[in-house]
């Protein structure tokens, strides 16, 4: 196993600990019974399909491992790897797409080919190449969380960072299914800005009403022989007002 080496286009960059430790119990046991597949690279060799197996074999102390050598081109044997991998249907949902980006803009597979070998439509294919849109934080807490592809996929319609940011929070904090988290995104949020701007204009036309009564209410004590006084001065802050009103 010393003379096998790693695969280049290798997808997958998160191994479930646990379930590596079942398959090196199963190996110690009862030895690896379906081979691992390479090419030979000068008196070396590549690993295309195994990777697993190959680890867990090693953490077992095993140094030979069964495999079948093909004859493979270096494209040819990043496809198969990466084939390989998404057709087992266990790499998280962005090491899948960016599988898929690597066949396609590093090693010139269309999106139909790609779809025809895996089986799928070819919108499944461009759909799932698009969440590599979110961020790379985006993505790690969407995996950290639980969420779902779906979950991805509808957050995708959020141009804004820091308002996806704010919809997964609230996601995981409530628990949402995909149906709650699209009415969330469907739902107009208000900007800050343009509440305040409201909120200003409401205080502003509030004020002018209550002056208006201070003056009306001046007037007509004048016009009843009260020789009523007021006294307006506006500061940076405030608007004083001072009311003089005779007794006698």
């Amino acid at each position: 196993m010393e003379r096998i080496h790693p695969n280049p286009s290798q997808p997958r960059q998160d191994f479930d600990r646990d379930a590596l430790a079942e398959l090196a119990e199963s190996i110690r046991e009862n030895g690896v019974l379906q081979p691992i597949t390479v090419r030979k690279i000068g008196d070396s060799y590549e690993l295309i399909a195994g990777e697993r197996r190959l680890r867990a074999a090693k953490s077992v102390g095993k140094t030979e491992i069964p495999a079948v050598v093909v004859n493979s081109t270096g494209q040819q044997s990043a496809v198969y790897a990466i084939l390989e991998n998404i057709q087992r249907e266990d790499l998280n949902i962005f090491e899948e797409a960016r599988a898929l980006k690597v066949l396609i803009h590093e090693w010139g597979v269309t999106q139909e080919e790609a779809a025809r070998k895996l089986g799928k439509a070819q919108s499944t294919v461009a759909n799932k190449l698009r969440l590599l849109l979110l961020t790379e934080k985006e993505q790690q807490f969407i995996l950290d969380n639980g969420l779902t592809e779906r979950h991805a996929r509808a957050l995708l319609k959020v141009p804004e960072e820091g308002r996806r940011w704010e919809l997964l929070e609230l996601a995981v904090q409530n628990r949402w299914n995909v149906s709650q988290l699209e009415a969330a995104i469907e739902k107009p949020v208000e900007k800050k800005a343009e509440a305040e701007d409201k909120r200003r204009v409401f205080i502003v036309k509030d004020i002018r009403v209550f002056l208006n009564t201070i003056n009306k209410a001046i007037d007509t004590m004048k016009r009843a022989g009260i020789p009523a006084e007021a006294d307006k001065q506006e500061g940076e802050d405030c608007i004083e007002y001072r009311v003089r009103i005779p007794l006698f």
